[in-house]
């Protein structure tokens, strides 16, 4: 299929349940994960579960304190992979007899570009941010949803997991 509309909805359809119902809400995905897998144990169609996590934020934990030369030796990194690549992608066309010198000539022109391109850049962000980091956006609650013509039958399987469902008397 190369419909790339009719692949989204293929891929919509994937995530989507019929009138969906909140049998739990788990602080850890380990704990909803352990409920789903529980009910497949007890025969529960599962194809009408869902695990959805909720209450999204992004954290970033911050890496490093980034420098002009760290940067420089971060592009000139970089630079030499991609400089490597493209080195390879030509040697299959070029002469036999010069795959060594094309390689390392594209190395150097990476290096090069990567340098510049990356000092430029840290130039134009004139000290707006001068650390590294990664980030990621995780979830803080986790919500295993179900079809509801199946949700009574789940929560009468799920009562026979201590700890499974909230209690409704806290």
């Amino acid at each position: 299929m190369s419909n790339p509309a009719a692949q989204s909805a293929l891929a919509k359809a994937a995530f989507r349940l019929q009138f969906p119902q909140s049998l739990a809400v788990y602080d850890d995905y380990a704990t909803a994960q352990k409920t789903v897998d529980f009910l497949s144990d007890e025969g529960f169609p599962v194809q009408n579960c869902m695990i959805v996590g909720t209450d999204l934020k992004q954290m970033e934990r911050i890496t490093g304190r980034l420098t002009t030369g760290r940067v420089a030796l971060n592009g000139a990194l970089s630079g030499i992979w991609l400089g490597l690549f493209v080195g390879l992608i030509f040697s299959f066309f070029g002469n036999p007899d010069h795959v060594l010198a094309e390689i390392i000539s594209t190395m150097i022109l990476g290096l090069v570009f990567g340098v510049i391109w990356s000092l430029l850049g840290f130039a134009m962000q004139r000290g707006q941010r001068d650390f590294s980091s990664v980030s990621q956006v995780i979830a803080t609650k986790y919500e295993v949803l179900v079809e509801h013509k199946v949700a009574a039958n789940a929560r009468e399987i799920l009562a026979k997991l201590p700890g499974a469902l909230p209690n409704p008397f806290a």
